[in-house]
């Protein structure tokens, strides 16, 4: 039997498109259009249920020809890259062969946040992105995402949701850009600088066979700016997420082109299917031509009103109706969904034509093949455990995480010399023997060195930590709220401290500011990185990638639009000290 076209390299990849594309079951179409969440076993075997997710791995693949993944959890470089030749076998002995397209959040820094990221584990750490934009160096962005393309491709990741980037103020939310984390600060002009170099060290100057493809996370709407999407088109970036949100006040239409109502009477869609507030303006205005993937959740997530995942305002419709109209909206793919058979039976019924479902598999097909899955599809794990953590992208985060840190106040504290006697909290005192002698009592210590991280309320859907007003609470602390608030405030009132604060995202720290010795503001660093800086072993260069507001209130009175705009911020967007 000659073999098919598409499994011919030689070939330009439009013609082994249409191939396989002319070769696929309605059924087989359906299932690319679906970008579904799976976890592994620990000895890297496939999950075949009885965990969190309703289906098993073979169930997936086999039955529901779904062939883009999505991987949760953390597990060891060996058993993810024996899983993944596992999971691309299983794809190998369908009826097509089509190669499964693996993708991640991010995995490089110390935020281990549900739906969002996942901290470090075995590969390099670096700082979170609020942390690469208080360096402000996009050479170094590039050589950041080059090493994640590297680490990635070592574990056969293939898509990385990231970036996620939604600087300056939502005119379509409310939401403050910089109050979301895992973001590139509120300069929409800065990140549009970093986002360009990000994709570039992702992908390269093109998507190949050696590129991880970036997903830009979240494409805005409604009134917010297009900028720092314009930056992820122009460097190629190759999928495009919208914004999880319903935009306020603002219209949707239906697929006859009528009003369909304003957000808050009931009507009103976000932005996953609304084509006017999302998917126009890419082809359009910005000549994309890439994939289009909804946040997770939009068919089948909560319904809370108000959260950033779930229905979006499209509880009255049928499960088929929402997945119709992301369709006419544009969207390509589903995120964290697994109905390929709601699908079918759209096209079926005449709802959704099989035209319009080809139209997302040339896309989502195009991308496979120019990632070269077809011909390397499997990993060498002795390969990936060099490779992951290897001892230069190690270096490269360390040194980052140390330019990073922002001094916001030093009353002639910093640096630190000598051997002084230590009280620390929040910092492992191993580590800060290396620097003084470590005290048990804080009445004994010269200095105190206290590392808090910003709280977060939970949210249900656990995806977007929200920052309630307040103060920061302690990692592991049992104390809650006011309550450790007052244990910092009396420990800062009885000895000369260094507080460093993990900042994800803006916090309210007056309280703080007035009594701390030394404010430093983090973005994802170690003990050793902080201590480091302290002794003046190492220089921050870290300025602020966001004003830090007096009180919670501050960005209600500087109205919606306006980033950077408080009136009097504790500390201004930009600020940062040199000792």
């Amino acid at each position: 039997m000659p073999t098919p076209d598409y499994r011919d390299p030689n070939l330009p990849v439009e013609e082994r498109v249409e191939d396989l594309l002319a070769r696929m079951t309605l059924a087989e179409k359906a299932g690319q259009l679906f970008h579904t969440p799976l976890t592994m076993n620990e000895d890297g075997t496939p999950a075949e249920g009885g965990g969190s997710l309703p289906y098993g791995t073979t169930e997936l693949v086999t039955d529901g020809h779904l062939t883009h993944v999505h991987l949760g959890g953390r597990y060891g470089v060996r058993e993810t890259a024996e899983w993944v030749n596992r999971l691309q076998a299983l794809a190998a002995d369908t009826r097509l062969g089509i190669p499964v397209t693996l993708s991640t959040d991010p995995r490089h820094s110390y935020t281990d946040q549900p739906g969002a990221s996942f901290a470090t584990g075995p590969f390099s750490a670096w700082p979170e992105p609020p942390g690469l934009a208080a360096i402000g160096d996009a050479e170094l962005v590039e050589r950041f995402g080059d090493t994640v393309r590297r680490e990635y491709l070592a574990v056969g990741f293939r898509v990385a949701v990231h970036p996620a980037v939604r600087a300056g103020h939502d005119l379509a939310t409310g939401h403050g850009g910089a109050d979301l984390p895992g973001t590139f600060g509120s300069s929409a002009e800065l990140t549009g600088e970093l986002v360009r170099a990000y994709v570039r060290g992702l992908q390269g100057p093109r998507l190949g066979p050696r590129s991880v493809a970036a997903m830009f996370t979240h494409v805005p709407g409604g009134g917010r700016s297009l900028a720092p999407v314009e930056a992820a088109v122009d460097a190629g970036c190759s999928r495009l997420m919208p914004h999880p949100a319903r935009p306020t006040g603002t219209v949707d239409r239906d697929r006859d082109g009528e009003p369909a109502g304003v957000v808050g009477d009931g009507f009103g869609f976000g932005f996953g299917f609304g084509r006017d507030a999302l998917t126009g303006p890419l082809p359009e205005r910005l000549g994309f031509d890439g994939i289009v993937c909804t946040a997770p959740g939009l068919l089948t997530g909560p319904t809370t009103p108000g959260e950033p995942h779930g229905e979006r305002a499209a509880e009255h419709l049928s499960l088929a109706e929402r997945a119709a109209r992301a369709l006419d909206a544009g969207a390509d793919q589903f995120g964290g969904e697994g109905c390929p058979e709601v699908v079918v039976e759209l096209v079926r019924s005449g709802r959704i034509s099989e035209e319009r479902v080809d139209a997302s598999v040339r896309r989502l097909l195009r991308e496979k093949f120019r990632l070269g899955l077809f011909e390397r599809r499997y990993v060498d794990p002795d390969r990936a455990e060099e490779t992951v953590g290897a001892a230069e992208f190690t270096a490269l985060g360390a040194t980052a995480q140390r330019r990073s840190l922002t001094i916001l106040t030093n009353h002639s504290l910093l640096p630190l010399t000598d051997r002084p006697n230590l009280y620390v909290d929040g910092v492992g005192a191993q580590t800060a023997s290396l620097y003084g002698n470590v005290v048990a009592d804080p009445t004994h210590a010269d200095v105190a060195v206290l590392r808090l991280r910003t709280p977060h309320a939970e949210r249900p859907d656990q995806a977007e930590p929200s920052l309630p007003p307040g103060s920061p609470g302690s990692p592991g602390s049992p104390a809650s709220g006011e309550e450790r608030l007052r244990e910092v405030l009396a420990l800062l009132d009885a000895v000369p401290t260094l507080v460093c604060v993990t900042l994800e995202q803006p916090a309210v720290l007056p309280e703080i500011v007035a009594r701390a010795a030394a404010l430093v503001a983090d973005y994802g660093a170690s003990d050793t990185a902080l201590l480091d800086v302290a002794f003046g072993r190492a220089r921050a260069e870290g300025r602020l990638p966001f004003e830090l507001r007096r009180h919670a209130a501050a960005m209600e009175e500087a109205g919606p639009g306006v980033p950077n705009a408080t009136g009097t911020p504790l500390f201004p967007y930009g600020h940062g000290l040199e000792i």
